[in-house]
């Protein structure tokens, strides 16, 4: 029987494609398991390399398949998808895999332990809270404008427009309309309160991680943000902060041809979640930059002094982001810059 060197494997809810190569890249294995069979089938296999496209479910994959002695790389999907043949099926993918398993340049995603994806999922959790509570406040005021009724943003002006919307005759507001966004405005309160206790357990992890209270010393950065970096970053995956910085996609995306640079835009590649905190905390920053404050440095004066307040939310972001990278290895505490 021929040696298999890799098998790749495309995941799915139940069937599981395999694709196996030898020494050559020759394909010499290719079959569906069902999902109880997979581990029965590898732990009769002798020590091998196994690829999977890197998703929620691929560490769990990772972990089993490690523990019968295979070695498993996890493989980002943006590069696995140049490979894939014209005419996509689950054997396509399943050998897209194993060829971008093959590329020496291609790195892979550390597989997470049990304890790492347990201790991030409360912070998933209120993140669709968050979202949920967004679009019932969202709804309360588009119904309400419906009415003629409109409102200051922020918590205060919501409850404004509801106490006017309640007070309302019959005549401007029917009550199936009023009962509709009272109903809205009880779900959100619900939420609300399911939030306050998620974030009261979410502080004291964060009181308790010595790495997220040391990142929440830089500006911009408060407990979530801080505790969202010590928990979802690997710090020693990153050959130097530039390369952090460029996985949150926070560096420019490159087009350049014939010799000559052409840079645009962020290439918004990586963590979304995590970028978006450290460019919403830029430009909290931003907001109270004055000259004299601790947080508000001389580069950051000059910058502002000549680029859109938007791009230079981005250029701190990413200074903020080499700066967490240089604390996460050091151990150091944050020591800011001399105030301008």
């Amino acid at each position: 029987m021929t040696e298999i060197k890799r098998i790749a494997i495309d995941t799915s809810k139940s069937v599981f494609t395999l694709h196996g190569v030898d020494d050559g890249g020759r394909p010499v294995l290719r079959r569906n398991l069902r999902r109880g069979e997979l581990l029965r089938y590898f732990e009769k296999l002798p020590p091998v390399e196994v690829a999977l496209e890197a998703c929620g479910g691929s560490h769990h994959w990772g972990r089993a398949l490690a523990a019968l002695g295979h070695r498993v790389r996890l493989i980002p999907p943006q590069y696995v998808k140049p490979f894939v043949k014209r005419g996509k099926n689950d054997r396509n993918d399943a050998e897209a895999i194993a060829v971008a398993a093959a590329q020496p340049s291609i790195g892979s995603v550390p597989i997470k332990s049990v304890e790492q994806q347990a201790a991030a999922m409360l912070l998933s959790v209120r993140e669709l809270l968050v979202r949920q509570r967004t679009q019932l406040v969202n709804a309360v005021r588009g119904h309400a404008a419906e009415m003629g009724a409109v409102a200051p943003l922020g918590e205060k002006g919501l409850k404004e427009l509801q106490a006017e919307i309640a007070a309302a005759d019959e005549a401007a507001v029917p009550a199936a309309a009023k009962q509709a966004i009272a109903l809205l405005s009880r779900e959100a309160e619900r939420i609300e309160i399911r939030l306050r206790a998620i974030e009261a357990e979410l502080l004291q992890q964060h009181k308790a991680n010595p790495v997220s209270r040391r990142l929440a010393a830089i500006p911009g950065i408060g407990p979530i943000g801080a505790l969202n970096l010590a928990l979802r970053v690997d710090q020693t995956q990153f050959a130097s902060a530039r390369h952090f910085a460029a996985w949150l996609g926070l560096v420019p995306r490159e087009c350049s041809t014939a010799g000559r640079q052409r840079l645009g835009g962020i290439s918004r590649a990586g963590d979304e979640r995590l970028r978006q905190l450290l460019v919403l905390g830029a430009t909290a920053v931003i907001q109270h930059a004055k000259p004299g404050r601790p947080a508000t440095s001389q580069w950051l004066l000059n910058l502002l002094s000549h680029k859109p307040r938007k791009l230079a939310a981005v250029a701190l972001a990413n200074k903020m982001a080499r700066i967490v990278w240089a604390m996460m290895t050091s151990g150091k505490t944050y020591r800011p810059a001399p105030a301008a």
